[in-house]
């Protein structure tokens, strides 16, 4: 069965940085549109960054010069490299995954059919 698995997250202090990792089983990443998700205490699940088939990659506005998403595709790991942290970035983190194009999916939650468990990502002042 299809399972993600992430990896990475810890605590940082303002400035600095964390490369988060979702490893993907019985799924190629090259195959299927990925992306990163957050969410903190309160808030709703938002789109971080995301990457389709082609490699080509999208970045929310929020993150964008900060974040980076990257993937594996020998190795089917979908990265997250994170610079210049903000204690705003304070969340945990997902990765999700769908067979279809990006262009359906976008950041739309709710269109992902696989997900992670989540990897805390604390960033303090």
């Amino acid at each position: 069965r299809v399972e993600l698995v992430e990896s990475g997250g810890g605590s940082v202090q303002a400035g600095g940085s964390l490369r988060l990792s979702c490893a993907a089983s019985e799924l190629s990443v090259s195959r299927f549109s990925m992306a990163w998700f957050r969410q903190a205490p309160g808030t709703e699940r938002e789109g971080v960054a995301g990457i389709d088939m082609s490699g080509s990659t999208t970045v929310a506005d929020s993150v964008k010069g900060r974040f980076t998403i990257s993937r594996d595709n020998a190795k089917d790991i979908l990265y997250l490299q994170m610079n210049s942290l903000k204690p705003e970035d304070t969340a945990m983190y997902y990765c999700a995954a769908d067979y279809r194009r990006w262009e359906l999916l976008g950041f739309r939650r709710s269109a992902y059919k696989y997900w992670g468990q989540g990897t805390q990502v604390t960033v303090s002042s």
